[in-house]
């Protein structure tokens, strides 16, 4: 039985929808602080990646939560003194390149094609030299404000939420609470409470459909919150 073969545009589209589908697509992050920032992921080399290869990385540095934007193979971080801790999964990378081709009238030519290969985030690797781990960016005070109105909103739906200064936001199902970063740390307002409606999301869905026993759904790897 021949095995199935790996789509990777399927793969490509598949992840960034299901990023979305989370409520936090890699391109958004509407407060400061955490692991995942804006710094384009490279490669071992320091050589930035390009185009969907972004998203990609992006859409898995935000799941896990990854300070450092270098990403290698297994290969690499041996040939760097590192090794990967048992246990990490690999993220998939797409090398876009062209091959040459005979057509049927006997013709060179350039055929496109897209091949998946996998990588690691230095977070993952122990033993890289220094310059490959990067401290977590500290929140950033913004002076953003609450509104009054939007507060009494949420406050009216029995919703347990805290905010403390850990830069993420999700609903625990274990607590059943809601944690939020200060929205003091938020660029706006809005985003604040547009993540803040999200969360509530999961909150509605457990009351609705509760799940017997009650077990954490994860995006991160600890398996105790659903990020947001």
């Amino acid at each position: 039985m021949t095995a199935e073969k790996f789509d990777v545009y399927s793969h490509v589209t598949n992840q960034i929808i299901a990023q979305i589908e989370a409520g936090t697509p890699p391109w958004r992050k509407p407060w400061t602080g955490g692991g995942a920032g804006v710094s384009l992921p490279e490669r071992f080399n320091g050589e930035a990646y390009r185009g969907i290869n972004i998203l990609m990385l992006w859409a898995t540095a935000m799941a896990k939560d990854y300070s450092s934007a270098r990403w290698m193979t297994f290969n690499q971080a041996k040939q760097l003194g590192g090794h990967v801790r048992k246990g990490e999964k690999s993220a998939t990378v797409v090398k876009y390149g062209t091959v040459e081709r005979e057509d049927e009238n006997g013709e060179e030519r350039q055929i496109p094609y897209a091949k998946a290969y996998r990588v690691f985030n230095a977070d993952q690797i122990e033993g890289l030299p220094a310059e490959f781990y990067i401290l977590p960016d500290p929140p950033r005070d913004l002076g953003t404000e609450a509104d009054p109105e939007l507060e009494a909103f949420f406050a009216a739906t029995g919703a347990q939420i805290d905010s403390t200064e850990e830069p993420r936001a999700y609903y625990n199902i274990k607590t059943d609470r809601i944690h939020m970063p200060p929205i003091a740390t938020f660029h706006k307002a809005a985003g604040y409470y547009g993540t803040l409606a999200h969360e509530l999301t999961h909150n509605a869905e457990l009351r609705i459909m509760p799940r017997r026993p009650l077990q954490p759904v994860a995006l991160r790897s600890d398996r105790r919150s659903i990020s947001a």
